[in-house]
Parts: structure tokens; sequence; C-alpha cells
């Protein structure tokens, strides 16, 4: 348990989010948020890219 206080404090937001989640035993949400993190971080990054107008076909 210490570890994970430990890993909050130095992940910030991320961390205590990671946290809550286990702690309530929602630890099944986490591989969802990830997803979602993903598609956003793929959204933001090949924006303005050749790649985007292949990645928005896919939504």
């Amino acid at each position: 348990m210490a570890g994970f206080k430990k890993l909050g404090r130095k992940m910030g937001v991320l961390g205590e989010l990671l946290h809550f989640l286990w702690k309530r035993k929602l630890w099944w949400l986490i591989p969802m948020i990830v997803i979602l993190v993903l598609f956003g971080l793929l959204l933001l990054f090949t924006q303005g890219s050749a790649v985007a107008p292949f990645i928005y076909t896919l939504f």
C-alpha cells in the first residue's frame, strides 16, 4: 500500500486516480481509461500531419 502512495505523489493526478480506482476495487476500469488516453494522444499527435486523414477515417 505504501508503494501506491509513493506512486501517487510522483505521478500527481494520474497516480491519485489509479490509487482511487484500486482502493474502491474499480481496477477493471483502468484498461478503459488507458485506451481513452491513448486515443486522445493519437488524435493530438496526428493533428496537422500527413497521417491525420487516415486516422479520422477510423472514427
